[in-house]
């Protein structure tokens, strides 16, 4: 039986609407179905459109339902995903809580180790491209873990961060009115002749190499970062002792802007902490909790420089060690958009 079409439009509207739009298979199909609207046969608008009757009546149907809109090519739903929503929040579950080294016999997860636990755990088999896709339309990605000490307390951690705008606001109160204070952090780094080895590009298959040094010959690059600002303070020296701490406040003093007080927060090295050093007027110390390496951005500020600019390298000898972290050094300080996204903590700076 044939299908009626609707008497919300006409021929006259659905060729208006069909030069309007720029997606050419719905001018086709409104450009058929009109004709049946001005009195046409469904012989004639299969013969305008280019196809069969049968497919005239399915252009009727579903212009009836939802209008020209209806006439749109829509997207193909493909195939029906593997895993459900409970079976997705199940994965996502496990991978937030990481792997049990005694029970899953790994220490991270791999695609592979999660397309046999979804088999195990629900008799899926997946490959671990299906795997992937899964955790990326989840909001997972493969980041680099955060080094934290096995023996940190967590509790003295959030304490920290709960109590720094206390803290700052005490220091804050002991200066003079209006005095504005300068946020930053220091730390040291060993760059010596037994270099790291980084990851790098290369083909599937192959296995890159990169030069490897025994020899033993370092120096330490004492710096200091204020993210607000993107400014740093850094020097070379051959020990990381007291006399070498004592030198780098100085530098440090002298970068903080006129009438501003830094106030410098760093680890409790023993040349931190030690009552012979001396502490500029216009610095003052904030220690972290012992064994919170994270805490510290200046962490970062070393992996990035080692990553891109320090790694890789054979040094001759000390100087070569010397010339090339100044120029690591100098060449962050000339980006200080590079400070800022790399210093930029919520606790410290958002509150």
């Amino acid at each position: 039986m044939p299908v009626p079409l609707c008497t919300d439009f006409d021929g006259p509207t659905l060729r208006k609407t069909a030069k309007a739009t720029k997606d050419a298979a719905q001018t086709r199909r409104l450009l058929a179905v009109s004709v049946i609207y001005d009195g046409g046969s469904r012989s004639d608008a299969a013969r305008i459109g280019g196809v069969t009757l049968q497919i005239i009546r399915d252009w009727v149907l579903r212009f009836n339902a939802h209008g020209p809109a209806g006439l749109i090519t829509g997207k193909a739903p493909g195939n029906r995903p593997k895993l459900n929503e409970a079976q997705r929040r199940a994965l996502a579950d496990v991978v937030d809580r990481g792997p049990i080294p005694a029970i899953h016999g790994v220490v991270r997860w791999r695609r592979k180790d999660l397309a046999r636990w979804l088999f195990e755990e629900f008799r899926i088999e997946v490959d671990e491209t299906t795997v992937g896709r899964e955790l990326r339309a989840m909001g997972f990605a493969k980041l680099s873990a955060r080094p934290r000490h096995h023996a940190q307390n967590e509790f003295e951690v959030e304490d920290f961060k709960k109590g720094f705008p206390a803290e700052l606001a005490a220091i804050q109160a002991g200066l003079p009115q209006g005095t504005e204070i300068e946020l930053g952090w220091a730390d040291e780094a060993r760059v010596g002749q037994k270099n790291k080895i980084t990851r790098r590009w290369a083909r599937r298959g192959t296995r890159p190499s990169a030069p490897s040094d025994q020899r033993t010959k370092w120096a330490y690059i004492f710096g200091a970062i204020c993210p607000k600002k993107g400014k740093g303070a850094g020097l070379v020296l051959p020990y990381c002792d007291t006399s070498a701490m004592n030198e780098h406040l100085k530098e440090i003093a002298q970068a903080v802007d006129p009438g501003a007080h830094a106030v410098l927060i760093l680890d409790q090295a023993g040349w931190h902490t030690t009552p012979k050093l001396k502490v500029p007027a216009n610095i003052t110390l904030l220690f972290l909790p012992s064994k919170a390496p994270e805490l510290n951005p200046v962490e970062n500020i070393w992996q990035f420089m080692r990553d891109n600019w320090l790694s890789n390298r054979i040094f001759l000898d000390y100087d070569d060690i010397v010339d090339h972290c100044c120029a690591a050094w100098n060449k962050l300080v000339d980006q200080p958009w590079k400070i800022i996204s790399i210093g930029m903590r919520d606790w410290a700076h958002r509150f």
